[in-house]
C-alpha cells in the first residue's frame, strides 16, 4: 500500500499542457509558472496580489483557500489581472481543528467530506481551475493506516466520480511530518497507490518538490518515478521553503528530469521570498534552472 514507487507508467495520459500567453512567467524549456497567493506578495492583501502576480509576470495562480471570498469577486479579479486559475484546495477545517488538513481518511465522515467536495467543485468550476487538490487529512488517533486508505480511497473514487464531466481534475499530494504533523498522505508511494486505487485516469499526482526532498531525498530519483502520475507540481527550497536556489537541492539536475519527462503542466511557487520581496526573488527562474 506504501512501499516503494510502482514501476513507471507511461506519461502520456499526465501530460496537460496549459495555454501560453504572450511574455508568460516559465523555466526556460520548461513549465509554465503559477503565483501561490498565499506565499507570495504578502507584503499586499490577498486582493492586490492578483495584480502584482499578473505585473510580475505570471500567467496563472492558485491558493489554497478561496472559500472566505465570494467566487465572483474572485472571478472578476482574475479577469481583471488577466490571469488563470489553476488549482484550489478543498475546504478544510479551522486551524486547530481535527479537520483542519481536510478529513477525506476519517471514517464515518462521508456526509462532511461530500458536501466539502461539493463546494470545492462549485468554486473550481466558478474560477476556470482545472484541479482540485482533495486533502487527505490527519489520521484520527484510533485509526488504523488501512483503514484511513480504504475510507480515503472511497471518498475520492465517490469525488473522482462526481467531478466527472466538470473538467476539474482532483489531485492528491504527500507532505512531509515536519510541516504537517500526522497528515495521512506521507510519501509519494503512498500517494501514488491512492491514485492507482482509485484509477490514474481520474486522478493524479500534486507533487510537490519541497515535499518530497524533506521526506524522501534523492529528488531527481522521486521526479522520474512520479512524473508520469503528476498533474501539477509546486516547488520550494529545503530548509526554510525559500525560493529555488537559496537552499539545499541542486535544481538544475531537477529541472533536466522535468525536460527529460516531457512535463508540460504548471509549476506552483509556494515558497517564503527569502528577502520579503516576491519580485527581487525571481531571478532564479533563469539562474537554477539551466
Amino acid at each position: 500500500m506504501a512501499g516503494r514507487i510502482p514501476a513507471q507508467r507511461s506519461a502520456a495520459t499526465s501530460r496537460t499542457r496549459p495555454e501560453e500567453p504572450a511574455h508568460a512567467l516559465r523555466v526556460p524549456d520548461g513549465p509554465l509558472l503559477a503565483a501561490n497567493l498565499k506565499w507570495l506578495f504578502t507584503e499586499l492583501p490577498f486582493e492586490q496580489r492578483f495584480d502584482a502576480a499578473a505585473e510580475a509576470g505570471f500567467a496563472g495562480v492558485e491558493y489554497a483557500a478561496p472559500y472566505p471570498y465570494p467566487a465572483p469577486r474572485l472571478r472578476e479579479l482574475l479577469r481583471t489581472a488577466g490571469l488563470r486559475q489553476v488549482l484550489i484546495n478543498s475546504p478544510a477545517g479551522e486551524p486547530g481543528s481535527p479537520e483542519r488538513s481536510g478529513l477525506a481518511c476519517h471514517p464515518g465522515r462521508a456526509a462532511d467530506f461530500r458536501a466539502g467536495i461539493e463546494r470545492g467543485l462549485e468554486y473550481a468550476t466558478e474560477l476556470g481551475a482545472g484541479l482540485l487538490h482533495v486533502l487527505a487529512g490527519i489520521v484520527p488517533p484510533d485509526v488504523s493506516t488501512e483503514r484511513a486508505f480504504a475510507t480515503y480511497v472511497a471518498n475520492l473514487a465517490w469525488a473522482a466520480d462526481r467531478a466527472h464531466g466538470t473538467g476539474v481534475r482532483l489531485v492528491v499530494e504527500a507532505q512531509n511530518e515536519r510541516d504537517a504533523p500526522g497528515y495521512f498522505l506521507r510519501t509519494q508511494a503512498r500517494a501514488i497507490a491512492v491514485v492507482e486505487a482509485v484509477g490514474a485516469d481520474r486522478t493524479g499526482l500534486l507533487l510537490d518538490l519541497y515535499h518530497a526532498q524533506v521526506t524522501e531525498g534523492d529528488l531527481v530519483r522521486t521526479v522520474r518515478a512520479c512524473l508520469p502520475y503528476a498533474r501539477h507540481l509546486q516547488i520550494a527550497d529545503p530548509p526554510d521553503r525559500t525560493e529555488p536556489g537559496t537552499g539545499e537541492v541542486r535544481w538544475p539536475r531537477v529541472f533536466d528530469a522535468l525536460r527529460e519527462g516531457g512535463y508540460e503542466g504548471w509549476l506552483g511557487c509556494e515558497y517564503r521570498p527569502a528577502h520579503g520581496s516576491t519580485p527581487a526573488g525571481l531571478g532564479w527562474v533563469t539562474e537554477v534552472t539551466a
